[in-house]
């Protein structure tokens, strides 16, 4: 594996996450468009389709000698910038995504502004051992904030699976954040 490596995300035309994602494996380039699993009732039938999490997001696990060759790929308009850089994703934030996906289907995302709250640590269940900050506790539901995605993933999360962790171990990067939502 690359050291030099990073995750970035470029922004697409709308609606061609799948299709730059597909040109982006044809060239060899690593990336993920993360796809949501969600029912769609027509008037007939109902049909489990896959949709983009993030629309007009895909994700590119590459290093800046590449970035030429990316920007210059069909459907991608340029990579998301923070403080005249291209933004850089951190590896446990794509992980999360990636295991949310897996463990739940009809994911929503809600754009949020970032308020400092609890920082907790998923001490079981499928988000075991990922750190974000808590939003909203109701008698089930427990949404928690990943820092540098800027989204709020909301899932079934049993209260007595989340322990409270000092705020001096917390990690507060949102670049990801701040270059998509500024």
């Amino acid at each position: 594996m690359d050291t030099n490596k990073k995750w970035y995300a470029v922004y697409t035309r709308p609606r061609w996450e799948k299709k730059v994602a597909d040109l982006l494996g044809k060239k060899h380039i690593e990336n993920y468009c993360p796809l949501n699993k969600v029912v769609r009732q027509w008037a007939d039938r109902k049909k489990l389709v896959y949709e983009p999490l993030f629309t007009s997001y895909v994700f590119v696990h590459t290093t800046p000698q590449e970035h030429l060759a990316i920007k210059q790929t069909d459907g991608i308009l340029n990579f998301v910038y923070w403080l005249g850089q291209p933004a850089v994703i951190r590896e446990e934030e794509i992980d999360a995504v990636k295991q949310f996906l897996n463990e739940y289907h009809d994911v929503k995302l809600e754009k949020i502004n970032v308020n400092m709250h609890d920082r907790v640590r998923i001490s079981s269940g499928p988000l075991m051992a990922h750190e974000g900050d808590v939003i909203e506790v109701r008698s089930r539901t427990v949404k928690v904030h990943l820092p540098s995605l800027g989204y709020a993933m909301t899932a079934e999360v049993e209260k007595g699976n989340v322990e409270i962790i000092p705020i001096t171990t917390s990690y507060t990067n949102n670049y990801f954040y701040n270059a998509l939502f500024r």
